[in-house]
């Protein structure tokens, strides 16, 4: 398990002094007229064994800072790192070289491969600087390489592959090391948009199989929605909510992370469960009696029609079920599982003109989605905290369009080299 707490990083001047300040309330605009840069200010979570933990945030957000803190690169002004019970902050060189050789995994932006060694050697490197010996590191490199679709391509040099085998080959690399924890900066942004998509199933078949323990950074917000288990939205140096990708885009914490969140395809991360409604469910044969005092009993406003432990027949609004057996009255109903994406109820919903049933493990009806709340859950006002008018508080359009135009990255690579294959 991984947990941070209280992270600072100051830069410039006096940094412990514009901790103290930001401890007793300053702003950081307070902080920086005086001289000092808060990158990261007051930063804490635990991210869980077997989770995908994504950092999301803008250019100058604080997020890259923050995962060299994690690694040991960039020293806190204030706070700690742990992993496993073992306090990183405290290690001196030799022990935080430890750390990322057994126990911590970086896979990079630009890929850090070294163009004279073939790609079962680079994908072997990691395994090489801690001394496993020659035939054990071939064999667990070649292992890597099959794991990601690059066993025959095992004697390439590197500038024999696409930029998307590249990467494939760092992610190897960071594999065949065997570690638990996977730091990954920003790892598919330099790719094609076709190839990002590739990498980005690649990357979640593997964590079924494997169910490592991943921080992944990124400022593209449906490679974020789409990956994360849990998301960390970071704004000037601060995380600004960190909660599940579908309860952050339909309950976003303020204004900036609404907006932040303006152009994320919803349809890939609500789910059916998030806005199934209750229902009353009955057997096809039940008559206007049974009809009437089950909806009332309940209060749903539809009626599902199901056999006990058997299939589901049909869909009701409460209000057309009238007279006689609720079965010849019901259409037939689509049903989908409660943990599917709205993408997968707009076909149903179009094809029948009726709710769509959500049903459990056991295709039991656990409740329905009506056409009105699907379309209302994929607009783009949905979730947000209160009217905008079009420019919500504290988050101008200039300021999120300025810093998506890119990214902290410019000084990563020394950094990168500093623990590639590591």
């Amino acid at each position: 398990m991984l947990h941070a707490r209280g992270l600072y990083k100051v830069f410039g001047r006096r940094p412990e002094d514009a901790v103290r300040r930001l401890q007793e309330g300053a702003t950081v605009a307070d902080v920086r007229d005086d001289g000092a840069t808060p990158a990261v200010v007051d930063v804490g979570f635990t991210v869980r064994p077997g989770e995908i933990f994504v950092v999301m945030g803008l250019s100058g957000s604080g997020k890259s800072t923050l995962l060299r803190m994690l690694n040991g690169l960039l020293p806190p002004t204030a706070g700690s790192v742990t992993l496993d019970g073992e306090e990183l902050t405290e290690l001196d060189r030799a022990g935080l070289r430890r750390v990322r050789q057994e126990r911590m995994s970086m896979v990079f932006q630009h890929f850090a491969l070294l163009p004279h060694r073939s790609v079962l050697q680079n994908a072997a490197y990691a395994l090489e600087v801690r001394g496993v010996d020659r035939r054990t590191r071939s064999d667990r490199a070649r292992e890597a390489l099959s794991l990601v679709g690059l066993a025959d391509r095992a004697d390439a040099s590197p500038a024999q592959l696409s930029g998307g085998m590249q990467q494939r080959v760092g992610l190897a690399r960071a594999l065949a090391a065997d570690t638990d924890l996977l730091l990954m900066d920003e790892a598919f942004s330099a790719l094609d948009p076709l190839i990002r998509r590739g990498m980005q199933d690649q990357l979640l078949d593997l964590q079924r199989d494997l169910g490592k323990t991943i921080v992944f950074i990124t400022h593209d917000l449906n490679e974020a929605m789409r990956l994360g288990d849990r998301v960390a939205v970071m704004r000037d140096g601060r995380i600004v909510q960190c909660d599940t990708p579908e309860q952050i885009l339909t309950a976003p914490a303020d204004d900036y992370v609404a907006q932040f969140l303006a152009d994320v395809d919803r349809s890939r991360v609500v789910t059916a469960g998030s806005l199934a409604e209750p229902v009353a469910v009955l057997p096809p044969s039940a008559g206007p009696g049974e009809t009437g005092a089950e909806l009332a009993r309940t209060g749903a406003d539809h009626l599902v029609l199901a056999e006990p432990g058997g299939p589901v027949h049909g869909v009701l609004a409460a209000a057309d079920a009238g007279s006689g057996s609720a079965g010849q009255a019901a259409p037939p109903a689509a049903c989908v599982p409660a943990d599917a994406p709205l993408a997968d109820l707009l076909g149903p919903a179009a094809a029948t003109g009726h709710p769509v049933v959500v049903v459990d493990e056991a295709r039991r009806p656990v409740g329905v989605v009506p056409v009105t709340a699907l379309l209302a859950a994929l607009s783009p006002a949905a979730g947000e905290p209160g009217a905008h008018d079009g420019v919500p508080a504290g988050a101008p359009d200039a300021e999120l369009a300025d810093r998506r135009a890119g990214d902290d990255h410019d000084d990563r690579h020394d950094d990168d080299r500093e623990v590639a294959g590591v």
